[in-house]
């Protein structure tokens, strides 16, 4: 089979010699010391998706070795077992707060978790609700003073907390809100009703993502589709496109460049608003990358940032998608650059948008952070991603983030070829830390 071991190496032998590169120029190439590179070509070692990308960009064979290498679906950012909670009861997984959503009342820990600021919309609709919200209960079905911008607003707070504190302690919060807002509905008419089940609706969109940072696909895939249900009871029909987006990027997480594209590739529709069809483009290019395509991905990212120019927003409802990047293109193009085995242009692309990120956003600097150490790190420049590894360590831990241990874990595995080099064994220990985060 094209795929096996022995034949991906004879195939780089032939393009390295056709290419006119020795061992030792090709090892000083891609990094790789000449004692692993000979391994991989004599099939003693099974080489990875991004080790054949790197060749076919040092050797401008687009993609010939990327295609003998079959796609590795790496979920491997989510806990496992032996990094779970060990005393029972102590953590409610992405899939059990979305088993419980319709279970009852909210406990008296989620409700603390909201704090004071949202105690109204957690609690269950009763009396209490009508004697504090003007309109419910009276003869006018709608509320005199509209709720939907105070509740607009808790929604923001909540986007900022989720980019300080860690997914799991978020859902059973975005959960109840999102129930109470449903709930609340019912009681409203008009534009309050359909505002109120589309801001539940964008709360269980975000709760889908926290789910996946969770490392929990399954109930990331649930959550986005009880956002569509809510959307569409709005009136909404632009969630099932952005939807879309959502699987194609845990396809793409996943490393399945196929499904990336195709489902990506679904909200590209005319009919879909263009930032969404911004966002569609962009994972398009993104799946690209992993295919390792450099011209159809750079062509795609184009039109994605075309797109997202030409965005017209609408101050009244909450923006999907991402917040914390003034140039999301600029910064998707290095992530893409990776992908294509072009580490030092991803580099250089990376460390300046970097540089630009907001303070507060720390899973967006620690996403993003990571993936510019790791292109140091493929680059050769190995002390300096070190470095930089190391200033975000702090922010990764607080994000605990499934997808942002994943570029963690192959920069683990990309220094662990220079374990000689003493800026590596220093951080070793505090990676592997990272790497299998203390649940409190």
């Amino acid at each position: 089979m094209l795929h096996e071991p022995a034949v991906f190496g004879a195939e780089l032998r032939r393009l390295r010699i056709r290419a006119g590169l020795t061992l030792s120029q090709f090892a000083a190439a891609v990094h790789y010391s000449k004692s692993q590179l000979s391994k991989i070509e004599n099939g003693l070692r099974r080489p990875t998706p991004e080790f054949a990308r790197l060749c076919d960009a040092v050797l401008g064979t687009g993609g010939t070795l990327a295609r003998l290498v079959p796609a590795v679906k790496d979920r491997r950012g989510a806990r496992t077992p032996a990094d779970r909670p060990k005393t029972p009861g102590r953590r409610r997984t992405a899939a059990g707060v979305l088993r419980s959503y319709d279970d009852g009342r909210p406990t008296r820990r989620q409700v603390m978790a909201v704090g004071a600021a949202s105690v109204l919309a957690v609690a269950p609709l009763d009396d209490r609700i009508a004697a504090h919200v003007p309109g419910l209960g009276s003869a006018d079905p709608d509320p005199g003073p509209d709720p939907v911008a105070t509740y607009r607003d808790l929604f923001t707070q909540f986007r900022r907390v989720g980019q300080l504190s860690p997914p799991h302690t978020l859902l059973p919060v975005l959960a109840e809100q999102t129930r109470c807002l449903r709930d609340l509905s019912d009681h409203c008419a008009g534009r309050t009703k359909s505002g109120l089940l589309n801001l539940a609706a964008r709360h269980a969109e975000f709760a889908g993502w926290m789910a996946q940072e969770s490392g929990d696909d399954e109930a990331a895939l649930d959550w986005t589709e009880h956002a569509v249900r809510l959307a569409d009871a709005a009136g909404d029909r632009v969630l099932s496109a952005y939807a879309l987006t959502r699987r194609a990027l845990i396809s793409y997480y996943a490393g399945d460049a196929t499904e990336t594209i195709l489902l990506a590739s679904g909200a590209l529709s005319p009919r879909v608003p263009a930032r969404i069809r911004g966002f569609a483009a962009q994972h398009v290019g993104q799946g690209h990358a992993l295919a390792g395509d450099h011209t159809a991905c750079l062509r795609h990212l184009e039109q994605a940032r075309c797109l997202l120019e030409s965005e017209a927003p609408d101050p009244d409802t909450p923006r999907l998608g991402p917040s914390n990047l003034d140039d999301p293109i600029t910064m998707i193009t290095g992530w893409c650059l990776l992908d294509l085995g072009r580490p030092r242009q991803a580099a250089e692309l990376l460390d300046a948008c970097c540089e630009r990120l907001p303070p507060h956003a720390l899973r967006t600097r620690a996403r993003y952070g990571i993936r510019r150490a790791l292109a140091h790190a493929r680059a050769g420049e190995v002390e300096h991603a070190c470095s930089l590894a190391r200033e975000l360590l702090p922010a990764v831990r607080a994000a605990d983030s499934a997808t942002i241990r994943l570029d963690l874990r192959r920069l683990a595995r990309t220094l662990a070829r220079f374990r000689s080099v003493p800026a590596v064994a220093s951080l070793s220990p505090d990676l592997t830390a990272a790497l299998h985060p203390t649940v409190q």
